[in-house]
Parts: structure tokens; C-alpha cells; sequence
């Protein structure tokens, strides 16, 4: 039975909403998000909107006449009606999803039939791996090149082994992370991590020919919102990191890592900054479908500050319990 199948028949009493606003203060920036919180039957579910421009988070609705008993498939069409964007929107649907499973006292491993497993992590960063390291030897990273890699960074970088995902940024515009497509640069990536995947390379302007052999390597996450999306790519990529808040749907979501599944796609999860529940469910998703992939949801202390010997490590255990 397809994944959506198992889940848009979960019914859901929806009694109130109330959102909650979580700040982290960062060198340069503030990280801002908005929990929204359905409560119904005695029970409560979460989602968290991880919209990156604070400003947006100061006219937050709340007031979207979700009352009521729903299947998860009729709140989704429900939603429908007051045009979200995909972030605001995941943030309604997965706490609707929380609050159905809450409700019936079910696990999202319970419902579609498979186990939570361990879950494998990296820890993404921009900055020096080696604090990281000295702190724990057996970390796994995802790295955003920058435009200060050199190819001596990167054999050093290579020889430590511990690079799993390189990303290479080419689909940001007007952010801080934004790195310019350039083939020769592209080449010397491929070339230097022979074994590494290479996320949101740009396929155009010869990129894509400098790439030439690294193909079975090139995963996306910045362009696909959908299955749509993946299917639309120029190449048939083997890789995808799957960021849920960027669906916005549970559907969507759903839709696209079976279809994953059934082609043999590898996957990994991707976070968003998240400061409070939506880290947790990116998490257990990995843990249900790639737990084994490269996911970059390490626990939130990771983002908090630097490394310690009290950071949880790689792999963190099997979630447990009911919701999402």
C-alpha cells in the first residue's frame, strides 16, 4: 500500500491552536522560528515553521478555522484553502500529523509498517573541522565549499576521511552562503573527493561537463519541493537530501521518498535550523527511511555552539514512543 495510503486515513480532532516563538542568537544573525501547536482530545502535536526571514514570523496566522474532526488527508485539502508557503505549511501539517498520532497512541514507525532504527548524522559546518575532530575522532561531516578552497584544503580535507557530503550551494541567491558556479572549481572538487557526494551543483555553463564522471555522485536539495521537481532535473540523480519543510505537505513528502525507494535513489535527511520539535521529526523520518544515509539532523546542540564532550554522537539511538 503506498506510504500516503497508511497516513491520510489517520483521524485528527482539532480543538485550538497557539503558536510559540524561538529565538537563538547567532554571531551574525538571530535564528527565528514559530512552533504551531493543535491541541485536541487532552492531546497536543507540534510543527515547526523554519521560515529564515524573522520578520515573517511577527504576522504569523493562527486563526485558520482548522476546528474540528479531520482525516489527515481532509485537513491537508483544508489547508489548500489559505495558500501557505511550503514552510508555513509543513509547520501545520506535521503537527496535525503529531496530534493524529497522539491521539490513536501510535509511532509514525508503527503506521507504516516499519522499525525505527539507529540514525546515522554529520555534522554540517563552514567552519574548521579539526575542534570537531579533536573532540570526536569518528565525526562525519557535510561541508559548504567556500570560495577560499584551495586545492591544498582540500587534499588536506580529503585525507582525514570524514567528508561525506560537499556542498557546493548553487541554487542560493542574495544569502551569505551563496558560492558562484565555476566548472574549474567544480573539477577540482570531483577530483579531490573521488568518493564524497556533491550537493546542488548547477547544471548549466559547462558545470555539468566538468563534472564529467562524478555524475552517480550529484545530489540536490535547494530545487525540489516535489517529486515533480526531482523528475524535472536534466540528469537522473542517485542521490537526494530530503528536507521535509521543503514539500510542505505530508503527501508530497511521502510521495517522493517512496518513488526514491522504488528507483533505488539513495537518501539522507537535511535540517533546517530548527530550535524545537521539527528537529525531533527530521530525525525520526531518517530514522524509518535512510537511517544509514549521511543525515545531516544532528541534535540541536550541534547549531548551539561549539564542540564538547557532551554532544551526543554518531548514531544516535532508535527513537521511541508515540507522535511525530
Amino acid at each position: 500500500m503506498p506510504l500516503w495510503d497508511e497516513l491520510a486515513g489517520l483521524e485528527v480532532r482539532v480543538d485550538g491552536c497557539a503558536l510559540q516563538r524561538r529565538e537563538l542568537a547567532r554571531d551574525s544573525w538571530t535564528r527565528v522560528t514559530t512552533t504551531v501547536v493543535l491541541d485536541g482530545d487532552g492531546d497536543a502535536g507540534e510543527g515547526e515553521d523554519v521560515t529564515y526571514e524573522a520578520a515573517e514570523h511577527d504576522t504569523f496566522p493562527a486563526e485558520l478555522m482548522l476546528a474540528g474532526t479531520w482525516s489527515l488527508d481532509d485537513l491537508s485539502r483544508r489547508l489548500d484553502d489559505f495558500e501557505l508557503p511550503d514552510y508555513r505549511r509543513w509547520a501545520f501539517e506535521s503537527a496535525a500529523l503529531d496530534l493524529a498520532l497522539r491521539q490513536t497512541a501510535r509511532s509514525l514507525a508503527d503506521v507504516v509498517g516499519r522499525p525505527y532504527r539507529p540514525i546515522r548524522f554529520v555534522a554540517s559546518t563552514r567552519s574548521d573541522v579539526a575542534p570537531w575532530l579533536e573532540n570526536d575522532p569518528a565525526l562525519e561531516f557535510k561541508l559548504d565549499a567556500t570560495k577560499e578552497w584551495d586545492e591544498e584544503l582540500m587534499r588536506r580535507l580529503a585525507a582525514l576521511d570524514r567528508v561525506r557530503v560537499v556542498d557546493l550551494k548553487a541554487y542560493y541567491r542574495g544569502t551569505v552562503v551563496d558560492l558562484e558556479p565555476d566548472p574549474v572549481f567544480y573539477r577540482a572538487v570531483a577530483d579531490a573527493f573521488p568518493e564524497v557526494v556533491i550537493e546542488d551543483a548547477w547544471l548549466e555553463d559547462g558545470c555539468l561537463e566538468a563534472l564529467s564522471g562524478a555524475e552517480g555522485r550529484l545530489s540536490f536539495d535547494a530545487p525540489i519541493h516535489s517529486l515533480a521537481d526531482f523528475d524535472g532535473l536534466p540528469i537522473e540523480a542517485r542521490w537526494l537530501n530530503v528536507k521535509p519543510s521543503r514539500f510542505g505537505t505530508v503527501r508530497k513528502l511521502v510521495e517522493c521518498i517512496e518513488a526514491c525507494e522504488a528507483r533505488g535513489v539513495s537518501m539522507y535527511g537535511g535540517g533546517q535550523f530548527e530550535l524545537g520539535h521539527g528537529r525531533l521529526q527530521i530525525q525520526r523520518l531518517a530514522s524509518v527511511f535512510y537511517a544509514d544515509g549521511p543525515n545531516d539532523v544532528a541534535p540541536s546542540e550541534y547549531n548551539e555552539g561549539g564542540p564538547s564532550p557532551q554532544l551526543p554522537r554518531s548514531p544516535l539511538a532508535a527513537p521511541e514512543g508515540i507522535g511525530f
